[in-house]
């Protein structure tokens, strides 16, 4: 839209130079007719009064008497007549004072605008008086002056360009007018295209842009419509590969916690049997009584961080106990630590045992991520998990952890950390949303994702021809 207006404003813009060019025209012109009517009026009354004195002569019979000069009756009606409107004549016979005669002022026109009669006067000046003699071979018979009146003259400029200006402002009106109608149908594809390219920009590559009858056009809207769907082939191929890899890697995770279980727990439960037979034959030696119990406790530490780690890497649970119970396992683990830094509450709504189970994993991994990093990055008294799923459309669950701890979100680089990295996959591999914005008193996470994306069985598929 804002390439057909400022189309439309240069169209304008090029009107208007033109309309101001032609008002300087036809002003240039409104002067020179205003001294071609001078000159003619001059010419006019010139000869008409030549006539006037050889008649006079030849009445008076003198002739040949040279120093005899007859004054004729020629101010009357029928001179007035060979003057234009707006002109005067001066004539002075001889030595007889100048005598003026000026036409009528009621066909000149309205009187000008005073604007228009400063303007006028700047550039053309006064109108130059126009002199012709009466006759050659008797100079003495005087010169017939003729001289437009200013206020005349700016009258019959005001007049003509009032005409002329009138058409061709009207004439400009209809040409911006239609040039803007026809500007707008043929540009009126544009928006349609942008707006599809838009929607392209945010990620709907199921929209399609309509063809067009015009061949430019229809040839970007074929080529958005082909670029929309490889967009579209690319996503699902990338989302089906996520999907993938993250299935790869809890397989991973579940294979390392149990090696770790089966042969690291092992040893260790073993070290610590041996650390207490150690401790528990060695009455008569008390160092080495010392020692027994210090291998005992690094045993027990051991199993303690092992413990930890396994309820971090197994994922087995989801499938025997349900997202809600592996919810409370998880905040109830952080809450039973010897010193917790924080304070953590679970709020659960909606019925999340029907949660699919990849859906299930990601979210679990997400709040296990947040409350992971609320927790090392920073200082919260408090943190509130809330996981619920949401009825509308096809279904969302919704997580959401807010803390207290003070933290800064404009300062968090998605790129600083594979943590936060694998949130956003884990959540763009389903189609949904995460967000990181500044809470109360520290920082809000918001992941949304849909149970039933719509390019799920695009994905399958795309993966499938992948595969």
């Amino acid at each position: 839209m804002q390439l057909i207006i400022r189309l439309i404003m240069r169209l304008v813009a090029i009107v208007g130079f033109c309309l101001a060019l032609a008002i300087g025209w036809v002003m240039d012109d409104a002067n020179r007719s205003i001294r071609a009517e001078t000159q003619a009026s001059a010419e006019r009354v010139a000869h008409e009064l030549e006539h006037l004195f050889w008649r006079e002569i030849l009445w008076r019979g003198s002739l040949r008497r040279d120093n005899i000069l007859p004054i004729p009756n020629w101010e009357s009606l029928s001179t007035v007549k060979l003057v234009s409107p707006g002109v005067c004549i001066t004539f002075a016979p001889g030595t007889e004072e100048p005598r003026v005669l000026c036409s009528q002022m009621d066909g000149v026109g309205a009187e000008a605008p005073q604007w228009f009669a400063r303007a006028f006067e700047l550039l053309f000046g006064a109108p130059a008086p126009v002199s012709r003699p009466l006759t050659v071979r008797q100079p003495e018979t005087g010169a017939v002056v003729a001289r437009a009146d200013q206020g005349a003259a700016v009258r019959q400029a005001w007049r003509e360009i009032s005409i002329v200006a009138g058409v061709a402002a009207s004439m400009a009106v209809g040409v911006c007018l239609l040039a803007a109608l026809a500007i707008f149908h043929a540009l009126a594809p544009t928006q349609t295209i942008v707006d599809g390219l838009r929607r392209l920009e945010n990620g709907n590559y199921r929209h399609r842009i309509k063809s067009f009858t015009s061949g430019e056009f229809g040839l970007i809207a074929r080529a958005a419509n082909d670029l929309a769907e490889r967009l579209a082939q690319t996503t699902a191929e990338r989302v089906a590969l996520t999907k993938r890899l993250f299935e790869v890697q809890e397989e991973e995770r579940r294979a390392l916690a149990r090696d770790l279980h089966d042969e690291f727990g092992q040893c260790l439960t073993a070290t610590s049997a041996f650390a207490a037979a150690i401790e528990a034959g060695a009455s008569d030696r008390p160092d080495l009584a010392a020692d027994a119990r210090s291998i005992g406790k690094v045993a027990r530490r051991m199993t303690m961080t092992l413990r930890e780690a396994l309820a971090r890497l197994r994922s087995q649970d989801l499938d025997e106990l349900g997202l809600e119970a592996c919810l409370v396992q998880l905040v109830a683990g952080w809450n039973a630590q010897t010193a917790p830094r924080a304070v953590v509450h679970l709020d659960l709504m909606g019925d999340l045992a029907g949660v699919p189970p990849a859906v299930s994993t990601s979210v679990f991994r997400i709040a296990q991520e947040c409350l992971t990093n609320a927790m090392r990055h920073g200082r919260p008294s408090e943190v509130f998990l809330r996981v619920e799923r949401l009825a509308s459309n096809d279904g969302f669950v919704a997580l959401t952890v807010e803390d207290d701890g003070e933290g800064d979100p404009t300062r968090i680089d998605f790129s600083a950390g594979h943590g936060l990295l694998g949130m956003r996959e884990r959540v763009s591999a389903f189609g949904g949303s995460l967000s990181i914005d500044r809470a109360a008193h520290g920082v809000c996470v918001a992941a949304r994702i849909p149970l039933a994306p719509a390019n799920s069985n695009a994905a399958a598929s795309a993966f499938g021809r992948a595969a």
